[in-house]
This record gives structure tokens, sequence and C-alpha cells, in this order.
């Protein structure tokens, strides 16, 4: 498990991909002091395992899932990537609940200044959008937000100084892919109440779910 407070900044050494899978090598230092080999570190928001570790870095194998999932497909040899290992058991919980798994990839809007911020306009699929809520959490690029607006194919969030100067987003330019990983706990209450089987239009997908006669059924 992750918060999405990213801890450093790494550089992509090398990535080599055969097919539909590949290798990563990234250049790091803080992220690999207490690592060892099978730990989990998060790049750009997608948990990957680190397979070795070398002078000033570490390798991990990147699987067909998260090409296909995952904005690292596009990545190159000197990009800047967020990184973040996994959450101590008696470490601060400073941002949400991320688990490194991507639900997909959005694409940036705009950028908008607004006094010392900058508001980010993020377009996405329906499948994401629908799991996303004005001031509920969202993780983009690894990076924990929280979500000033929504509509019905974009949301919006506020990136202050500190957030831009420790993370790669406001290096990002309009059309560029992000990954985006939804709150966890939302997920879980939409698949209770059967709302991942609505459509656009909020119709029933026919995954059922809890109803108000299936609650009162149950607790009466």
């Amino acid at each position: 498990m992750f918060t999405g407070i990213i801890e450093e900044l790494g550089t992509i050494r090398d990535i080599k991909i055969s097919g539909s899978s590949g290798i990563i090598n990234i250049a790091a230092d803080k992220v690999i002091q207490g690592t060892q080999i099978g730990d989990s570190i998060a790049v750009n928001g997608v948990c990957l395992t680190v397979t070795r570790l070398n002078s000033g870095g570490f390798t991990a194998d990147v699987m067909p899932e998260t090409m296909k999932r995952t904005s690292l497909s596009i990545v190159g040899r000197g990009d800047k990537v967020n990184l973040e290992r996994a959450m101590a058991a008696d470490g601060r919980f400073g941002g949400h609940i991320v688990s490194g798994h991507i639900d997909g990839t959005g694409s940036i809007r705009e950028f908008r200044n607004d006094g010392n911020a900058v508001w980010v306009t993020i377009e996405a699929e329906y499948d994401i959008l629908k799991l996303i809520v004005e001031k509920g959490s969202v993780a983009i690029d690894g990076i924990s937000l929280t979500v000033a607006a929504v509509a019905d194919t974009f949301f919006k969030v506020s990136v202050i100084p500190h957030t831009s100067g420790e993370t790669t987003l406001l290096t990002k330019h309009v059309g560029d892919p992000v990954n985006l990983e939804t709150d966890i706990i939302g997920k879980y209450v939409a698949k209770l109440m059967g709302i991942a089987g609505t459509d656009a239009s909020g119709k029933d997908g026919g995954s059922g779910g809890l109803t108000m006669e299936k609650l009162a059924e149950y607790l009466g």
C-alpha cells in the first residue's frame, strides 16, 4: 500500500521492451534506502516489484497488463518519474490509500494559473470519472490529490507549489497521458451498491448490487 506522497523523482536509465513486456532501470537514491529485492516501489503510481538493486538505482519488470493500462509504455531514457516506497507499518499516513493498481489513463486538457497554485484539468473515460467525487481523493501519476471539480468528461485538481516542485505533474504538456487510480474505498462501495454496473446514462448494467429493498431485508 502507498499513500500518494512522492518521496523522490527518479530518472529512467534504461527501458527494454520485448513484445508487450519489458524491464525498467531507474536511477534513484532515497527510495532504495532500506529496500530489498521483492519490495514494492510505485513508479508514476504503478506498483512495481524490485528485481535488482544496483549502484544508485533499481530494476523492475513491467508486465503486459501494466503496459496496456498505464503510460509507462511511452517513457524513455532520461525521463523523470515519481517514486514512492510502500508505506511502512509504523509510517505516517499523509495522503490517502493508494494501491498502485492503475485504473486507466487520462490526458491533460488544460493548465491554468490561480495565484500560487495551478489548476490542472484531466480528461478521462466515464468508467473512471464515475468513481471520482468532488473533494474526494485521486492519484495522478502516483500523486495524492484532492478533486476540486468533476464533470461528464473531465475532472480538476489544484496543485500547490510544494507538490509541483516535488513531482512531475507540471512538467507535462497538454495532451500528455497520466496514470489514474481512483479511491479504493469508493470502488468497494460502488461494487457493493452496483454502481459499477451502470452506464453513462445511469442505467443498470445488470450487475445487481445493494438496493434499498435488500438493505431493508438485511436489517429487518
